[in-house]
């Protein structure tokens, strides 16, 4: 109720706010979103299903926290009160509850990704996929459109393999860093958890990636699925209690949620997880990278869950200024959400699209030819936006610059 009352309904959120910018309606506004959170917990309101819509339009970004000149700490106050609308089991019409129950019980689970990977291998290899769009079967079918869009290229069988321990090869040495692997990332992007890997053994660190960590139940959290998501955090907290320095998340969105373990678990051991938790630029922007010359144009797009949630948002900048040749150039309303904001874009793909087009025409305004995002889920959304612009760009991770860049010694 503190952070309730924190609010002075001053109106400062507004303008940062992706719905309230697109929509116009103080009730998809911060400050509309707080009045009617507070009304229900004060008694004033109940619990309605018109109530839960507006809170599903909200994407979590946490912009308005940026923004707050009193401190609100709106992200957990959306959860927390997601999760008692979830407890209910209170439904608005328009959400899209089937969708939802099936990401959440397909993602956050390796052994269910991993039997899917072979069928969306044959779909992209065999031609079918080009055919599929080519045609346009699934233009009826708009959810299904949408994830078929937004699939990545699926890497090949043992591709970017990442070892659960990678010694240290150069600078001086730093400690033991614990990795987190991620569910999208570790079987969409296993180039990026093997370059992060490789990024820190170049700066000094062993790099344990334990083998039996699963999902850090991110996805729970910000749907109002506490109980799962506690359940989540403990085992993987569990999986870490070896001798680590430090833990590395290289996504957003995980880095966030790991770094308030504390708060949701109240817990001294998952307390002590935390504190020990940064993103890969916090741990690199100090060290003594080796990096040759890579002559590209790049524009940077903040993740929300990075900017917003963890307040990281020069790290990433001078990490890639510091690689020779290569032109940073600022994106206009970079700390903008994309429409990602994990599995929004899949639940609520009209408002998403509509976020993902303005960030597309503010990338083609820069003239870059790559963008950098530290969060599998941006890089997805970003690239499916810039296709539908026609626009010719490459989307990657900002490891995937330095690993390009990095020049180790044989």
């Amino acid at each position: 109720m503190e952070g309730l009352r924190a609010c002075v309904h001053c109106g400062i959120c507004l303008p940062q706010c992706p719905t309230y910018r697109v929509l116009g309606e103080e009730m998809d506004s911060p400050r509309g979103r707080i009045y009617l959170m507070r009304a229900a917990a004060d008694g004033r309101i109940a619990l309605t299903p018109t109530l839960a819509r507006h809170l599903d339009l909200c994407l979590g970004c946490r912009g308005c926290e940026t923004a707050c000149p009193s401190g609100v700490p709106f992200g957990s106050l959306l959860e927390a009160t997601r999760g008692q609308i979830e407890r209910r089991g209170i439904r608005s019409p328009e959400s899209d509850q089937g969708t939802l129950s099936l990401l959440l019980a397909l993602f956050p689970y390796p052994d269910r990704m991993a039997a899917l990977l072979p069928a969306l291998r044959l779909y992209q290899g065999s031609g079918l996929q080009a055919l599929v769009r080519g045609l346009g079967l699934l233009a009826p079918f708009r959810r299904l459109r949408t994830m078929e869009a937004l699939l990545p290229r699926v890497p090949g069988v043992g591709s970017a393999r990442l070892e659960e321990l990678t010694p240290a090869r150069g600078g001086k040495p730093r400690g033991r860093a614990g990795l987190l692997v991620g569910c999208v990332q570790r079987f969409f992007y296993p180039d990026v958890n093997a370059q992060t890997a490789r990024l820190l053994a170049a700066a000094g660190y062993e790099v344990v990636a334990p083998r039996e960590q699963g999902c850090c139940g991110a996805l729970h959290l910000h749907s109002g699925r506490l109980d799962d998501f506690r359940a989540m955090a403990k085992q993987l907290v569990a999986s870490f209690r070896g001798d680590v320095d430090v833990i590395v998340a290289n996504a957003a969105g995980c880095g966030s949620a790991l770094k308030e373990y504390g708060h949701w678990l109240q817990d001294p051991e998952a307390e002590a997880f935390s504190q020990k938790v940064k993103d890969i630029s916090e741990v690199l922007v100090d060290a003594d990278l080796p990096l040759g010359e890579l002559p590209v144009t790049v524009t940077y797009q903040d993740a929300c869950h990075l900017a917003h949630g963890q307040k990281v948002r020069a790290e990433p900048r001078a990490l890639l200024r510091r690689i020779p040749g290569l032109k940073l150039v600022e994106l206009a309303e970079s700390d903008l959400c994309c429409g990602s904001a994990g599995v929004y874009n899949l639940v609520e793909p009209g408002m998403a699209a509509e976020l993902g087009r303005r960030t597309a025409e503010r990338i083609r305004e820069t003239g870059a030819s790559i963008v950098a995002a530290g969060n599998p889920g941006c890089i997805m959304q970003m690239d499916r936006a810039c296709r539908a612009l026609g626009l010719n760009v490459e989307i990657v991770h900002p490891v995937s610059l330095l690993a390009r860049a990095l020049r180790e010694a044989p």
